[in-house]
C-alpha cells in the first residue's frame, strides 16, 4: 500500500464504493434506530406496569453499564470468530430479546435482566464490526468512514427519539417492540447476504476467550500510547454529556417555555452532524490531526458561557457549537488503529466503545451531585473547564 494512497484526502464516493462498508452502514444504522425505540418502548411498558419513574429511568439506561464486564470477558470473540456470523448472530440476539419482551409475560425484573445481558455482548459485535471496517477502508477512507458511520448513527438516534415516542403512542409499546426486533432481523438478513464470509485476524484460539480477553484488555489499557488515546476519546464525553444531562433542569431554572428543553438538547447532535461532516470531509488528514486540542476546547469552552444567563437562542448556539466539537476523534482515527496490534483490533475498538459507553453514563451521575450540591450553573461550568483542562494536556503533550 503506497504512501500516497494513505496520505490523500478521502470522499464519500470513494468510501461507498466498498461494498463490505455499505453493508455495515445501512445495516448499522437500521439498527440503531431499532435499539431507540426499542428503549422506549420497553421504558414506556415499565412505567405503565409499575407506575415507578425510577425503574423507567433504570430501564433506559440498564444496556449500557453492562457493556464493561461483556467487553473485559468476552471481548476476544471480536477476533476470534468470523466477522459475518458474529454481526449477524449480534443483529439475530437483539431480534430475539425484543421479541420476547413484547410477547412474553415476565416480571420487570426478568425484562431488565435480557436488556442487560444483550448489552453485555454488544462490544463483542461491535468490535468485529469496528474492526471488519478498519480492514477494508485503508488510509483516509478509513477516518471518513468513521465520520459517516458516526453522522448516520447520531441521525438514526435523532428519529429514534423524534418519532419513536410517536410509534410507541400510535401501536403501544408492545407492537413498537415488534417494529424493533423486525428492524433487527432485517438487520441481520443484510449482513448475512451481503457480506462476504470472511476469516477473522490469525489469533491463538486455543486459549480461554475470557482469559484471553483479560490478559488483551489488559495488555491495551497497559500500553502508554493506546491508553493515551482511549483516554483522551473517552473524558471529554464524560464532562460534556454531563452537563448536557442538566439543561432540562436550566431551561426550568431560566424560566425558558415549556419544550424549549427538548429543541435545546436537539442542539448538540445537529452540531456534532455539522462538525463530523466538515471535519471528516474538507479538511486534510494532518490538518484533523492538530486541530484535536482546539476541537476539544471548542467542545468544552461554550458550555462555561451558559453561566452568564444567556438568552435561549444564544443557548441553542452555544450547545450546537458545543456538538461541532465532536468531529475532533477523527483526528485520533489514524493513530489509534495504527498503534493496535492487528491480531486485537476488534477487541480494541470494542474496549473503545465500551468506555465511551461507561463514561458517558458516569457523566451525568457525576455532575448531577455537583449541580446538587454547588448548582447547575456551577456544574456546567465545572465541566466546561475540566474539557478544556483536558485539551490542553493533550496540546502539552503533543509538543
Amino acid at each position: 500500500m503506497t504512501t500516497e494512497v494513505l496520505e490523500k484526502r478521502a470522499t464519500f464516493r470513494e468510501v461507498f464504493a466498498v461494498p463490505a462498508y455499505r453493508v455495515l452502514f445501512a445495516s448499522r444504522g437500521l439498527a440503531i434506530a431499532a435499539d431507540t425505540l426499542r428503549i422506549i418502548a420497553l421504558s414506556v411498558l415499565v412505567f405503565s406496569l409499575t407506575r415507578s419513574a425510577l425503574l423507567s429511568a433504570v430501564t433506559f439506561g440498564i444496556g449500557f453499564l453492562p457493556q464493561v464486564a461483556g467487553g473485559l470477558l468476552f471481548g476476544s470473540l471480536s477476533d476470534r470468530i468470523r466477522p459475518r456470523r458474529l454481526i449477524t448472530a449480534g443483529y439475530a440476539i437483539e431480534c430475539v430479546a425484543a421479541t420476547a419482551l413484547a410477547i412474553v409475560p415476565m416480571p420487570v425484573g426478568a425484562s431488565l435482566a435480557i436488556v442487560a445481558a444483550v448489552g453485555a455482548l454488544m462490544p463483542v459485535f461491535g468490535g468485529a464490526s469496528s474492526r471488519l471496517i478498519a480492514e477494508v477502508l485503508p488510509g483516509d477512507l478509513y477516518v471518513l468512514g468513521r465520520s459517516a458511520s458516526s453522522m448516520a448513527s447520531g441521525a438514526a438516534q435523532l428519529l429514534g427519539m423524534a418519532f419513536g415516542g410517536l410509534a410507541v403512542a400510535a401501536v403501544g409499546p408492545q407492537r413498537a417492540l415488534f417494529i424493533s426486533a423486525a428492524s433487527h432481523a432485517i438487520s441481520a438478513l443484510i449482513v448475512r447476504f451481503g457480506l462476504a464470509d470472511l476469516d477473522p485476524p490469525e489469533a491463538d484460539k486455543q486459549s480461554n476467550a475470557v482469559k484471553e480477553s483479560w490478559r488483551t484488555s489488559a495488555a491495551l489499557i497497559g500500553d502508554r500510547a493506546i491508553r493515551a488515546l482511549l483516554l483522551i476519546q473517552w473524558l471529554p464525553p464524560l464532562f460534556i454529556v454531563g452537563a448536557e444531562a442538566l439543561i432540562v433542569a436550566y431551561a426550568d431554572l431560566r424560566g425558558f417555555p415549556a419544550g424549549s428543553a427538548g429543541l435545546l438538547l436537539a442542539a448538540s447532535p445537529a452540531g456534532m452532524l455539522a462538525g463530523h461532516l466538515v471535519v471528516g470531509r474538507f479538511l486534510q488528514p494532518e490538518t484533523r490531526t492538530r486541530l484535536v486540542a482546539p476541537l476539544i476546547v471548542l467542545l468544552g469552552a461554550p458550555t462555561i458561557a451558559l453561566a452568564l444567563s444567556p438568552p435561549q437562542w444564544v443557548v441553542a448556539a452555544v450547545l450546537f457549537f458545543t456538538g461541532c466539537g465532536f468531529g475532533y476523534p477523527l483526528g485520533l482515527q489514524r493513530a489509534f488503529v495504527d498503534a493496535i496490534p492487528e491480531p486485537h483490533r476488534g477487541q480494541a475498538f470494542g474496549l473503545l466503545s465500551m468506555g465511551l459507553m461507561t463514561f458517558q453514563g458516569i457523566g451525568p451521575l457525576v455532575f448531577g451531585v455537583i449541580a446538587q450540591a454547588w448548582g447547575i450553573r456551577e456544574a456546567m461550568v465545572l465541566a466546561g473547564l475540566a474539557c478544556v483542562s483536558t485539551a490542553a494536556i493533550w496540546w502539552r503533550r503533543g509538543r
